[in-house]
């Protein structure tokens, strides 16, 4: 069985515009014209790496189509869409936050985004992959059903988890290692004991005081959200002991049909946007743990989309995701693995530890069964 990999150039089209990094350019105030974090670069720098080193001969290939404004409509509100497809006809204006721009036709392209998730899910169900990864953009797991966030238009994993509930997959696990709250996927599911989300990510980063561990779901939904904020500064070590104290278990007890993964890669140790000290390696190490939670409890159905990574060292951390998917070895040795050498033998600190025990209480809380379907 192959893995899918969904990609299309014009997801690189998004265009952010000319900003100060994270706030809009305003010489006035003093804030200096520069280019937006979230831009293409990273994301064709990781297409060409996973084309020059032969990764991409190994996978199956999807051009995705699309999303449609029906299967949008299962997470986002009407009012929502017209306002962003208004935006991007005008090639101008912000989602929500002040902190995700629309371009013109951004909307078209956001909808492209989800439809790369969301084919890869049918091509999952259908048996023609194992798991796939698509290299998604503009991101969306901070994208609430009415406004964007966080650089995200539309929550398109929120979007492919619908589409897989109307594919017959009941309970669907969604596991978010961006190392921001994946805040957004846990708002629209916050209530529903169908969608189990844990989100593993930095303490009190993006957004702020959001994804504390007590908040864990509300209503029905109750205990079937999981957060580890884990403290500034951690790496392998305590990311790694997160994934086996708490969202392996977490999925164990769940049983998922299918886990789909937020695929963030600014945990690493160069990025700007937060202070965790993954590598390539940890990447590859916590993608292997949960592709063995999807053999065990999914017959492997994983379906993964890239959120956030804006380092150099991003696409490093995308192609060790990516070669572990698919159960190859290295197709190119990591160039900075000497300089992150010490990152991996970095001991577990004991106030890494205590944070990932907390959460460890949380596991036993969550739902073991599902009510049937409702029509979303």
């Amino acid at each position: 069985m192959a893995t899918g990999y969904a990609y299309h150039p014009l997801l690189l089209w998004h265009d952010t515009g000319t900003s100060a990094a994270l706030i809009p350019a305003n010489p006035t105030a003093g804030v200096q014209p520069a280019t937006h974090l979230e831009h293409p670069e990273s994301k064709r720098r990781a297409h060409e790496l996973l084309h020059v080193s032969g990764l991409l001969r190994e996978l199956m290939i999807i051009e995705p189509g699309p999303a449609t404004r029906a299967q949008l409509l299962q997470v986002h509100t009407h009012g929502y869409l017209n306002r962003l497809a208004q935006h991007s006809r005008l090639g101008d204006g912000d989602a929500g936050d002040g902190h995700s721009p629309i371009g013109r036709g951004s909307y078209d392209i956001a909808c492209l985004a989800a439809g790369a998730v969301i084919d890869l899910v049918t091509a999952v169900a259908d048996g023609d992959i194992t798991n796939g990864y698509a290299l998604a953009r503009p991101p969306g797991h901070h994208a609430l059903a009415d406004q964007g966030m966080g650089f995200c238009l539309i929550n398109s994993i929120a979007v492919a988890a619908r589409h897989a509930q109307t594919l017959g997959m009941a309970r669907i696990a969604v596991v978010d290692i961006d190392t921001h709250h994946g805040n957004g996927t846990q708002a629209i599911f916050n209530s529903d004991p169908s969608v189990l989300t844990i989100s593993v990510h930095q303490a009190n980063c993006f957004p702020p005081d959001s994804g504390w561990i007590h908040d864990n779901g509300a209503g029905d939904g109750t205990g079937s959200a999981l957060n580890v904020p884990l403290p500034p500064g951690s790496g392998p070590a305590a990311w790694l002991h997160a994934m086996t104290q708490v969202v392996i278990p977490a999925l164990d007890r769940f049983t998922p049909d299918l886990i789909l993964l937020a695929a963030g890669f600014d945990a690493n140790v160069f990025d700007t946007l937060a202070r965790q000290s993954l590598t390539a390696d940890a990447y590859r190490q916590i993608t292997s743990l949960l592709t063995d939670a999807a053999d065990r409890l999914c017959n492997g159905r994983l379906v993964a989309t890239h959120e956030g990574g804006y380092s150099f060292y991003a696409p490093h951390c995308v192609a060790a995701h990516v070669e572990t998917l698919a159960g190859l070895p290295p197709h190119i040795t990591d160039p900075y693995a000497t300089i992150v050498a010490g990152y991996n033998t970095e001991p577990l600190l004991e106030h890494q530890r205590a944070v990932i025990e907390q959460a460890t209480q949380l596991v036993p809380t969550i739902p073991t069964t599902a009510p049937p379907l409702a029509t979303h």
